[in-house]
């Protein structure tokens, strides 16, 4: 009697490990959060096109990707920091200083944490004003009113290094209004500003429903200040606004600008984490560049080496050195 029942627990036990044995574990979701900037602008885009090839095979890896609209470049990079943040996308010149601790980033000293990933489009400083305000270049924006972006956003850091290289400051326009860059097309086309300044990619929404409502122009940017500020700085660079993108545009409009670029943090990034995320998009990079006109011209080339200042990210420079980039 003990024997049959001393038999019966071991094949019950043995059964159970067995069945526990073959059974597949849920892989544990790792969140990943891409701060990006207004939905109305190409680094939300960005950010969407990132999360969609990654949350496509999370059963695989176990990675869910989130987008997170914010103020822009200067909020991502001061989250990133502060551990608030893992990733975000930020143009090149804030890179540049935020690893440096230059501009402002002076006081907080060089981000000896940031890294990079990879770049993504080029961006153009653009000029948008209403047709009938006489603005035809970037110093008849004096005595105007003018959007000059919300506090912690790439484009009204931009704007702010080149009013200072010309000796600006916000007292020279009429009105110095800090609007998002969702907010700022209509704020234009109902008059209550008679320009707006943004550095992104095109065609941008914010900038068609400008020129769709209110039959806004695209004003250049240039003269010897710009120039100063190009050869001082390499992150800079001579740009175009594509003729023919924006009705009633029909020819190139001279600028400068920079590239989007894509940063995380060497303490709060795995390196596994890392390389599966450059892995995914540049293993994915033909159906990354159908999600926005502004990705068409990508290479991968050019994307692991230009805008990225901060040392990269030691799982994405493993991906790259097996594929033979770096």
């Amino acid at each position: 009697m003990k024997a049959s029942r001393l038999t019966r627990i071991f094949f019950i036990t043995a059964i159970g490990l067995l069945l526990g044995i073959g059974t597949v574990q849920p892989i544990q979701a790792e969140e990943i959060v891409i701060g990006t900037a207004s939905r109305a602008g190409v680094y939300f885009q960005a950010g969407q096109a990132i999360c969609r090839l990654l949350n496509a095979e999370t059963t695989q890896h176990g990675v869910v990707c989130k987008v997170l609209p914010t103020d822009g470049s200067i909020y991502n990079l001061q989250q990133i920091r502060a551990g608030k943040l893992r990733f975000g996308v930020v143009q090149s010149d804030w890179q540049y200083r935020a690893a440096n601790g230059t501009g402002k980033f002076k006081s907080a000293g060089p981000d000896t944490d940031l890294r990079a990933l990879f770049s993504v489009h080029g961006e153009s400083f653009t000029v948008v004003a209403r047709r009938d305000a006489g603005i035809q270049s970037f110093d008849d924006l004096k005595g105007k009113r003018v959007n000059i972006g919300n506090p912690g956003s790439g484009q009204r850091a931009t704007l702010e290094v080149l009013m200072d290289a010309k000796g600006w400051d916000k007292n020279i326009f009429s009105l110095a209004n800090e609007l998002s860059a969702s907010e700022q097309s209509l704020a234009l086309c109902h008059n209550r500003v008679q320009a707006m300044v943004y550095t992104v990619g095109h065609p941008n929404a914010s900038v068609l429903q400008a020129v769709n409502l209110c039959d806004a122009i695209i004003v250049p940017v240039g003269g010897p200040a710009v120039d100063r500020l190009l050869a001082d700085n390499p992150y800079y660079a001579h740009t175009q606004v594509p003729g023919g993108v924006y009705k009633g545009n029909p020819q190139p409009v001279a600028t400068f600008g920079v590239k989007a670029t894509v940063v995380t943090s060497a303490k709060r990034l795995r390196a596994d984490t890392a390389y599966l995320l450059v892995k995914t998009v540049f293993e994915n990079l033909d159906d990354f560049k159908k999600q926005h006109p502004a990705f068409a011209g990508l290479e991968a080339a050019s994307m692991v080496t230009e805008g990225l200042s901060a040392p990269l990210h030691e799982g994405a420079l493993r991906y790259y050195r097996e594929k033979g980039w770096l």
